[in-house]
């Protein structure tokens, strides 16, 4: 019995140590989910964190970038924009009666466009003007139908200007007679004209003997004036061995006169007489005048920038750094002037300046408002 007891005591000892044992197993068998921890390798999505790589679109900020790029246009001759609403301050110009109705035509707009100010324009010459300009300082702007001569410079240097110039335009010089005039029908080369202005002839024939036998009644801008200057140089002193300016004042029934519209007035009340000024006065008067070719072409915008035209100039207008910095209306103006004068030349009866020269006339207005 004792015995038997002792069996089973031992059964079930071992019943309790097997039962005991898979509870422990498990343990070491489920273990492994740690290798589940692979597919934590999807963790990956911290590489989502590419997306700042989504930052190189901010280099889209460039967009400053394209502010820069307004400094090299301006270097180029890109000029700022001008509000005539916002310039205050009276203007003071003066100069060549050719150049005037250009500056007149200028100034009306930049009027029209909101400027409330005084603009002065006297057209006085050329020469009358770089005087008020360089000798007195009168004047803001000098208006020129030539450039600037050097005796002219050291005038605006004793006063401490330095004359700053600006190209505006062309104009070709018109050669203009009476309508009733029939034997010039084919123009004159530059030698009878030249012929035709000095003391050397006194009659038509004395140029030409199939030309009338008639006293020639001459019509000229006056010393003063740019367009007499111009007409001499090109005109005379090539005819008369640079004594062009000696052989003109020297001719008989000579009329000077720094008013275009005296000399207007003066070719049109006389079959036998001859003149010459800017083309925008014989546009403004072609009812009462004939323009004549000369060396067989006559001035027109082909004519003029293709160079064939003989007697094509630039016109000018002139002002001064300090002058400009001191009064900003000035450099309103200027910088209106050059903008715009492209938009009313065409009416006024003048020709744009070549594009080369426009900028390089933008570029010296920023480097004399810098």
């Amino acid at each position: 019995m004792r015995f038997k007891v002792l069996v089973v005591l031992f059964a079930l000892a071992l019943a309790v140590t097997a039962c005991a044992q898979p509870a422990a197993t498990p343990a070491p068998t489920t273990a492994p989910e740690p290798t589940a921890a692979p597919a934590a390798t999807t963790a990956p999505e911290p590489t989502m964190a590419p997306e700042p790589t989504a930052a190189p679109a901010a280099t889209t900020a460039p967009e400053p970038t394209s502010a820069p790029t307004e400094a090299p246009a301006a270097s180029g001759g890109t000029l700022p924009e001008v509000n005539p609403l916002d310039v205050t301050g009276d203007i003071i110009t003066a100069g060549s009666s050719t150049v005037f109705p250009l500056s007149e035509a200028v100034a009306e707009k930049f009027r029209e466009e909101g400027y409330a100010g005084n603009i002065t324009i006297d057209s006085i010459g050329t020469g009358a003007g770089f005087e008020r300009f360089c000798k007195t300082g009168e004047t803001d702007v000098a208006n020129a139908s030539r450039a600037i001569k050097d005796s002219e410079v050291e005038n605006c240097a004793a006063i401490g200007r330095t004359p700053v110039e600006f190209r505006v335009g062309t104009d070709a010089l018109a050669v203009v007679v009476n309508p009733e005039n029939d034997w010039l029908s084919e123009g004159v080369t530059l030698e009878e004209l030249a012929k035709l202005f000095s003391k050397d002839s006194t009659n038509w024939s004395d140029v030409n003997a199939a030309w009338p036998n008639e006293p020639i009644k001459r019509f000229s801008p006056g010393t003063d004036s740019g367009t007499f200057d111009y007409f001499i140089e090109a005109v005379m002193d090539p005819a008369f061995d640079k004594k062009g300016e000696e052989a003109l004042l020297g001719a008989a029934n000579l009329q000077l006169s720094e008013d275009d519209n005296v000399l207007v007035q003066g070719v049109a009340g006389d079959k036998y007489a001859i003149g010459y000024f800017g083309f925008a006065y014989f546009l403004e008067n072609e009812d009462k005048l004939l323009d004549i070719a000369v060396e067989g072409v006559q001035p027109t915008e082909e004519t003029v920038n293709a160079g064939e035209y003989k007697l094509a100039r630039p016109l000018f207008i002139y002002s001064d750094a300090k002058v400009m910095q001191d009064k900003p209306q000035v450099a309103s103006f200027i910088n209106f002037y050059l903008t715009s004068v492209n938009d009313v030349i065409g009416g006024v009866g003048y020709f744009p300046a070549p594009a080369d020269a426009l900028d390089a006339a933008a570029q010296a207005f920023l480097d004399a408002t810098k």
